[in-house]
């Protein structure tokens, strides 16, 4: 029997420090729900829930993205509905116009407001939303990118609705039923093209909607993955937390017994 060194009492204090350390991250995961709370718990995991953390704001970004661009095609397909009842308000005066049993003064009030009418459509070509006009010459083209990593992209037309404007810009009156009938094949063209604009806009707002419904899908699948590295099992940590306790509880009485090693030592000592 030895005093000078403790071997026993050495390995129940190593073994007592390993137990409290598993109990501490047990106690550290259970409070914060995380399996990973330092780099030191696993490097690799780690690394890899920062690319997929990276993604999932990414992709929220993207999505925010792609909102607002559903937002401007709303906005103009807004004002495309307004163009279409001015034109068809405008088709209506041209076809009143035609009847040739009114007189110069009842032509005269229907130009009126045929002309107010073709004013205000000129002034919807100056839309925007945002500061971003609405509507371009030779229809624009706006990028948006549908994934998070920026390879995939579509278009969002700035649609020429000046086009249609000229279409019936020398249709200046409806004075006379000559004029008025040459307003109602102008403005009967007018409106089958804005028909185009406008199922050309809904073609992109729903391709723009089907874009968000995939983000929204991934990143679902972004955070289920990050989950399953991050995330502690609560389970298993209750009872990894439970052995721990017990493990220490028997760490503790264990160093007691080793350090009385030496006092029995020392009783052969005694030489009363």
């Amino acid at each position: 029997m030895i005093i000078y060194t403790n071997t026993s009492a050495n390995a129940a204090q190593y073994n007592l420090d390993q137990t409290n350390e598993n109990l501490r991250r047990s106690i550290t995961r259970l409070s914060s729900g995380l399996r990973i709370n330092s780099s030191l718990d696993d490097p690799g995991g780690l690394a890899m829930s920062l690319k997929l953390s990276a993604a999932i704001r990414r992709t929220d970004a993207t999505t925010a993205n792609a909102g607002n661009a559903l937002s401007f095609l709303q906005t103009q397909d807004g004002v495309l509905q307004t163009a279409d009842s001015v034109l068809l308000r405008m088709s209506e005066l041209a076809t009143l116009a035609t009847d040739s049993t009114l007189t110069t003064d009842d032509l005269e009030l229907y130009d009126t407001e045929f002309t107010d009418l073709e004013e205000q459509l000129t002034n919807m070509l100056g839309e925007e939303f945002n500061g971003i006009s609405l509507f371009s010459t030779n229809s624009q083209t706006l990028i948006l990118r549908t994934s998070e990593n920026g390879v995939q992209s579509m278009g969002v037309t700035q649609v020429d609705l000046e086009a249609i404007e000229s279409t019936i810009s020398d249709v200046l009156d409806v004075n006379t039923t000559t004029a008025a009938s040459a307003s109602v094949v102008a403005l009967d063209t007018a409106i089958q093209n804005l028909a185009v604009l406008r199922a050309s806009n809904g073609a992109e707002q729903s391709r723009v909607t089907y874009s968000m419904d995939i983000l929204a899908v991934n990143r679902i699948n972004l955070e289920a993955a990050n989950s399953q590295i991050m995330d502690a099992d609560m389970a298993q940590e209750s009872t990894n937390y439970a052995r721990n306790s017990i493990l220490a509880e028997a760490g503790v009485a264990m160093l007691a017994q080793a350090n009385t090693v030496s006092e029995r030592a020392l009783k052969l000592l005694d030489f009363d």
